[in-house]
């Protein structure tokens, strides 16, 4: 059954679910009287398309189509998940959601993005009220993974069950808050941050680059990984959390903050802000500044996800939700053409100075396609458990094209030798049928017991039997066997 999206209202909030789920392979039907929507929700998907499919390390589903309605009932025809994301008015949600109710399937879930109402308060007057519900995401919408799902008792713990499992099914970490307040619970942080910083600004004590900076540079990559409390484990030492309580605690005592008051909002302040807010990064457009921000989450996401931790766990949870079926196995590949073993994204961190994919993810990826072309055959991880690999022993690339972020790009593996101890590849990447660079690997079969060459078990010399028997009538391809030329 095709998946389909509504999402109601096009905003930069709005924009950023449109690009969630499209780009995870459902439909997405938006409805916003906003003449410049469609405009700007493309534009949200310029970035989306550039970053998203480079966080996973199998491809996305295919992309799904994305429409633009008049009128609320046709946005939500047939849809089973509808995002509202219109300005935080409580009258005008309450006014939109009468009008969802009269249009959509009684079954589809009604999730808000409201940063501060409780969903008790726009259940109210609702003719089914236990199908709606806080889901509140955090900017980047398609990049950063929480959403805040709040339900009350009117939603039934099956509709909470189906909620998450819709969200994590495009990605997100849905963070189940069982008792409403106001604000919830991530913004509830970010307000008393927010409203020290003003304080901060407005006695002259920091301007707003330097609060940044004091941000960036220290606490907010320890958060990145580990938030809040695991943090403060860790600085309580072998002791650990209680030792740090005990340490710290009598400071909550001093009048180190001004949490409980706020600055007035004079216009004093507000341009003393907006002058130093301009003065610190006016010198982008906001376009480049989303692509800015993209890049480093990027860049810091992947670093937490080769670690496994924090949000790098819930992309590898994606991936690993994604990859049965990405890639064929020995009985699904066409085995008299070269074998597809590789299909992704290119990732933002993957490009160079010059714009490009850097040289030596080349080499990154046809690795990859090697590891799935020794998987195929038998060598996968349970088998290397048993005490045999692949080491290669030569590698040679040749660069035919540019490829930039964002590009799928496609590894096709074709065997050139495939006997005893010896494997002999053959990749070629291609984007469409571009072909951007090829890569030959020789590899040795090792006992890793004694690391020396070693004969592979029967099962792998059938099965490299079987792919010869299957490419012997393919031409030898161009390039293979090529090295560098001595200068004239």
């Amino acid at each position: 059954m095709k998946k389909i999206a509504a999402i109601i209202g096009g905003g930069v909030i709005g924009g950023g679910w449109a690009a969630r789920f499209l780009l995870n392979g459902w439909d997405v039907r938006v409805f916003d009287p906003d003449p410049e929507a469609e405009r700007k929700i493309g534009e949200v998907l310029v970035n989306a398309r550039r970053s998203l499919p480079g966080l996973s390390d199998v491809p996305l589903p295919p992309e799904g189509v994305m429409s633009f309605h008049d009128e609320i009932g046709d946005a939500v025809d047939g849809a089973m998940w509808i995002q509202e994301s219109v300005p935080e008015r409580l009258d005008l949600k309450l006014k939109v959601y009468k009008s969802l109710q009269e249009a959509c399937d009684p079954g589809a879930i009604i999730g808000s993005s409201t940063s501060g109402f409780k969903p008790s308060e726009l259940q109210e007057g609702a003719s089914r009220p236990e199908q709606i519900v806080v889901t509140h995401p955090f900017n980047p919408v398609y990049l950063l993974p929480l959403i805040e799902l709040v339900p009350t008792d009117k939603n039934t713990p099956e509709m909470v069950a189906k909620a998450k499992e819709l969200l994590t099914s495009v990605g997100f970490f849905p963070l189940h808050v069982k008792k409403e307040i106001d604000a919830h619970i991530a913004d509830r942080f970010l307000e008393a941050v927010w409203r020290e910083a003003l304080w901060l600004v407005k006695d002259g004590i920091a301007t707003t680059e330097e609060i940044d900076e004091a941000i960036r540079m220290g606490f907010g990559i320890r958060w990145a990984q580990m938030g809040l409390f695991e943090t403060y484990r860790v600085a309580g030492g072998e002791a650990g959390m209680r030792h740090f309580m005990a340490q710290f605690g009598p400071a909550l005592k001093w009048p180190w903050t001004k949490l409980m008051d706020v600055p007035e909002f004079t216009d004093e302040l507000v341009d003393m802000i907006a002058e130093q807010s301009d003065a610190q990064s006016g010198m982008h457009s906001i376009r480049e500044l989303e692509r800015i921000r993209d890049n480093n989450l990027v860049g810091m996401m992947r670093a937490l996800k080769a670690q496994n931790y924090g949000a790098g766990a819930v992309l590898n949870q994606h991936d690993a939700a994604l990859k049965p079926g990405a890639l064929p196995n020995l009985d699904q590949a066409d085995l008299s053409q070269p074998i597809l073993t590789l299909s992704r994204a290119v990732p933002l961190d993957w490009t160079d100075y010059n714009g490009h994919m850097n040289e030596a993810k080349y080499l990154e990826a046809f690795a990859a396609a090697t590891d799935r072309f020794m998987e195929i055959i038998g060598c996968d991880m349970e088998y290397i458990s048993t005490g045999g690999s692949y080491f290669t022993a030569e590698n040679h690339i040749r660069y035919m094209q540019e490829t930039h972020a964002g590009s799928r790009i496609e590894c096709r593996t074709q065997m050139l030798l495939g006997q005893g101890k010896k494997l002999h590849v053959f990749h070629s990447m291609y984007e469409g049928e571009t072909l951007l660079a090829t890569g030959e690997s020789f590899l040795l079969h090792v006992s890793l017991e004694t690391r020396r060459p070693s004969p592979p078990s029967p099962e792998i010399e059938a099965a490299m039997a079987r792919i010869a028997e299957a490419q012997a009538g393919l031409p030898y391809p161009e390039g293979a066997g090529a090295a560098i030329r001595k200068p004239a």
